[in-house]
């Protein structure tokens, strides 16, 4: 396998996610682990997600599902909005409006040891996996789904929603197999009609996850978009 070829990056979307948005005092502490695959300032191959701490109140009011994924929004004292997810992990002695995250990393986004910010439920997020998690995917096609474990989501199941490789070239549910494909489509995905009936031929990929073995950089499944799936009640 290509040393060159980018991690496959996966797109995890939350249906329920929504609601409250609560704002929070946030405090850089050194005793939270910060690791290189959980850099802030590598988020196109961050493969863990950073760590949280809350307390048991803050969990309950933000509605926090089986992936317990929060999302702090920060704004910078330059204007700018910084968007962190994060995986929240109650603890005792943690005040209702605080969030705990490691000290490095708020100063990474934010340049302070404490910040304000605000929290909520997170609508979805990326992670990047290695080349193993990528051949254990490989085969699956679109509407199949997997355990949230390969991707650090214990007790999860997720579907696959469909990806895109390198050159932005999209996968099709309609499609079959992995391959590149000019297929006539009359809507996305691959074509955006700008008048009734409009179909064009575009170049799509098929429904299926290829196994990154056979596949080069300039090709390779870039992009995978998954959602978690819930029992129907």
């Amino acid at each position: 396998m290509s040393e060159e070829r980018p991690p496959l990056r996966i797109v995890i979307s939350d249906p329920r996610a929504g609601g409250k948005v609560i704002r929070v005092r946030v405090k850089g502490v050194e005793d939270i682990e910060y690791t290189d695959e959980m850099r802030k300032t590598r988020e196109q191959e961050r493969r863990v997600l950073p760590i949280a701490r809350i307390s048991k109140t803050l969990a309950e009011k933000l509605s926090l599902g089986p992936a317990s994924v929060i999302t702090l929004r920060f704004r910078t004292s330059e204007g700018k909005t910084v968007k962190i997810p994060f995986k929240a992990v109650v603890a005792d002695n943690i005040e209702e409006g605080e969030v705990q995250v490691n000290l490095e990393l708020l100063g990474e986004a934010v340049g302070e040891i404490e910040a304000e910010a605000e929290a909520f439920r997170a609508k979805s997020w990326q992670v990047a996996v290695s080349d193993d998690v990528a051949i254990r995917l490989a085969g699956l096609e679109i509407g199949d789904e997997f355990d949230g474990s390969m991707v650090g989501l214990e007790g999860v199941r997720l579907k696959v929603r469909g990806g895109s490789d390198a050159t932005g070239f999209p996968m099709h549910p309609g499609v079959p197999g992995s391959g590149k494909y000019r297929a006539l489509l009359s809507g996305p995905p691959g074509f955006r009609p700008r008048e009734k009936g409009e179909r064009r031929r575009k170049t799509v990929r098929g429904r299926m996850i290829p196994d990154p073995r056979g596949e080069r950089r300039k090709t390779a499944l870039a992009q995978l978009n998954v959602v978690i799936s819930y029992p129907e009640s």
